[in-house]
């Protein structure tokens, strides 16, 4: 009997070998050794769990014969059950659905299972995953069968390990070609959108998930906005804020974070927006520049998924890549914006420059044109482009304003406003020129640059001469006025004696003496009566150059 009992044993260890040895995805030998040992050895179901380093916990990897209530229990044995198996040794149970010290009892007996052989799948004397064996009867399993099936176990972790050391080999491969194309895609540009987009829509698909999504932190408010996803509804991402999320905490932290069931994971929020969603495992990485982290990448997968250390390692340096190529991405968009808006104000100053009358100019501390209003380009009968950047004093040819007296020059040598007047020989006579220039300082109060404003003030030199002669000749009329007051009293007293004299006189040629007299003092006395009646004056030519005034 025990001779046939080691055949058979020989026998389905063969098989189990000859299937592992087929495949080489370590997922493709837990669900082949899930679906041929009930068969092989005389059981009802099977279950192959792995251990998630990230949490310490038991994840389910493959399973047989049961049903997903019962496979997604809270707590896979008890307390002392799962101490023995870290510690690397197996447990038999047989009426474990009468057992109490179970939390899920009831769903125990609802599924009817009545025996488990739970056994430490071992790697290099290290406990990488349980092997359970499930029967709807009560069986005790001997301790041939346990040795056995220890000795299977531990060949299912060499093939789990050998599957992964493979998988982890193609999938680095496979990484390495998509690392250089999204790097290459998200570099190309510098549009933000674009760069979100192309992350979102290449790392669910390089890593065979369902979706993607990145949110990145507003410095202003520390919250977390979502800026894009791909492979997921609108109703999903109405379903709240994130940050109570455990998982966002620590991914925003620095570390990444994986979780293989997100319906039973403490650090995960809105559950049932995930089961509506078809979401069973996610992977949250930081988005990193440099050490700073400024965002959060969460892939999504429709299916149960233990997120590799290759595939962990792809989408941190994924992120690594997209968080360069956003912040170089939003940098441009600054400097877009900052290049707009100084576009903006040049225009806003040229325009308010254009509606200064005066012609204006501002030069540099090395006397170089930099800006010139539009009165000024007419007044040089110019192009902008024609002298910006010239020298400032090669623009006056022929100037006649020494460069002693040039209020520019006294500006950079003083650091004090500066105003100079001279005249200027233009086409249609002589002009008079006020030329002002005032510093503008930088901030160690040096002359960064000179505002030179240049007026005609020809018609205000005209003015000043007009009335300085007006005065003049208002004082000649206030003068005119006094002299005939002074004139009046000799010259009534003058021709009532002459009067007098006319009636006594009896010589004829002395009477007509004194009546020429007296018709000479009554124009005297008529001239020097409008003298003091006289309103107003007016300049005449004369003879020459000479000019008289003429009384009103």
């Amino acid at each position: 009997m025990e001779q046939i009992n080691e055949l058979k044993y020989l026998k389905v260890f063969q098989k189990v070998t000859k299937l592992i040895s087929m495949v080489l995805d370590h997922q493709q030998v837990m669900d082949t050794i899930v679906r041929e040992l009930p068969g092989l050895l005389d059981i009802d179901a099977a279950t192959i769990r792995l251990l998630d380093p990230s949490t310490n916990t038991f994840v389910m990897g493959a399973a047989q014969g049961l049903s997903m209530e019962y496979l997604s229990r809270s707590h896979i044995d008890t307390d002392e059950t799962m101490a023995m198996i870290n510690s690397g040794y197996p447990v038999a149970k047989t009426d474990v659905d009468q057992d109490t010290h179970f939390s899920d009892q009831v769903l125990v007996s609802q599924e009817g299972i009545k025996s488990v052989l739970t056994l430490p799948i071992l790697f290099q004397d290290s406990v990488i995953g349980i092997l359970r064996l499930l029967t709807r009867r009560n069986r005790i399993f001997t301790s041939e069968e346990i040795s056995f099936s220890m000795a299977l176990a531990e060949q299912v972790g060499i093939a789990i390990s050998n599957g992964r050391m493979f998988q982890e080999m193609e999938n680095q491969i496979d990484f390495m070609k998509e690392v250089q194309e999204i790097s290459a895609l998200v570099n190309s540009t510098l549009d933000l959108d674009s760069v979100l987009n192309t992350i979102v829509e290449r790392l669910p698909r390089s890593m065979s998930c369902k979706a993607c999504t990145i949110r990145l932190l507003r410095p202003q408010t520390n919250h977390l906005e979502l800026v894009a996803s791909h492979g997921i509804s609108e109703e999903y991402i109405r379903r709240g804020e994130i940050e109570g999320e455990r998982n966002i905490a620590v991914a925003l932290t620095g570390a990444p974070v994986s979780i293989f069931d997100v319906s039973h994971d403490e650090r995960v929020l809105y559950k049932e927006n995930m089961r509506k969603e078809g979401i069973k495992s996610l992977l949250a990485v930081p988005l990193k520049v440099k050490r700073e982290v400024i965002g959060i990448i969460r892939i999504l997968s429709d299916v149960h998924h233990c997120f590799t250390s290759s595939e962990i390692n792809f989408a941190v340096t994924i992120a690594e890549i997209g968080g360069t190529a956003i912040q170089n991405a939003r940098t441009y968009q600054k400097i877009t914006l900052l290049f707009n808006q100084v576009e903006e104000s040049e225009r806003f100053v040229a325009g308010v420059l254009n509606c200064i009358r005066p012609q204006l100019l501002v030069i540099d501390k090395d006397r170089h044109l930099v800006l010139a209003n539009r009165v000024f380009l007419a007044a040089m009968g110019k192009e902008e482009q024609e002298i910006l950047g010239a020298d400032y004093h090669s623009l006056w040819p022929g100037h006649d304003c020494p460069v002693e007296h040039c209020p520019v020059e006294q500006v950079l040598a003083t650091g004090q406003t500066a105003t100079h007047e001279h005249q200027l020989i233009k086409e249609d006579g002589m002009h008079w020129v006020e030329r002002t220039a005032s510093p503008m300082l930088d901030d160690t109060g040096q002359v960064e640059y000179v505002i030179e404003v240049i007026r005609d003030i020809t018609a205000k030199r005209q003015l000043e001469l007009e009335h300085l002669e007006r005065v003049k000749l208002q004082g000649v009329v206030e003068l005119a006025g006094t002299v005939a007051h002074e004139i009046n009293s000799p010259l009534f007293a003058a021709l009532g004696t002459a009067q007098l004299l006319e009636e006594e006189m009896k010589s004829e040629e002395l009477a007509n003496d004194v009546q020429t007299i007296i018709r000479n003092l009554k124009n005297i006395g008529e001239l020097t009566k409008k003298m003091t009646a006289m309103t107003g004056f007016e300049s005449r030519d004369y003879v020459g150059k000479t000019k008289i005034v003429a009384l009103r």
